[in-house]
């Protein structure tokens, strides 16, 4: 009898230079519906870089805890496996990670074909950003082009 788990083996995990802890795997793009799926996969007892949401996102648990920051490294809130969330754009900052195993999360990113993410230093400074067009390359590259 097999044990329920999430299976992520064949799924094509990919990382974004300059982001710790995090991998991610665009699963769909709509850019006429302003829409992406992507899995979200967040190491273990670990938090990613400082960043805020500028997009409507809902969240789904798909395995593990998904463990959400201060900016200042304290524990905010955290969300078991099979929650789902709607998050607003929201200009204050967080961090992310996994609780004690790897956790998977998918995020359903809506209605901007602009800006997502902002991700910032520990000054809150800006250092870089993550858009809609991004995902999309990101989308294209992993299918040999196709969009």
């Amino acid at each position: 009898m097999a044990d329920g788990r999430f299976d992520d083996r064949q799924i094509q995990w990919s990382r974004i230079d300059g982001i710790a802890h995090l991998e991610y795997t665009v699963l769909s793009i709509d850019p006429p519906r302003q829409t992406a799926d992507v899995l979200f996969r967040f190491a273990a007892n670990e938090q990613i870089v400082l960043h805020r949401h500028l997009a409507l996102n809902h969240t789904f648990v798909v395995q593990g805890e998904h463990r959400l920051y201060e900016p200042d490294g304290r524990l905010k809130e955290v969300r078991p496996t099979g929650s789902y969330t709607i998050s607003p754009a929201n200009p204050q900052p967080h961090r992310e990670g996994g609780g004690a195993e790897d956790v998977i999360v998918l995020f359903s990113i809506r209605g901007s074909d602009g800006l997502l993410y902002e991700l910032l230093d520990d000054a809150q400074n800006i250092i870089g950003t993550l858009t809609m067009q991004d995902l999309i390359a990101l989308h294209a590259a992993k299918n040999g082009g196709l969009r």
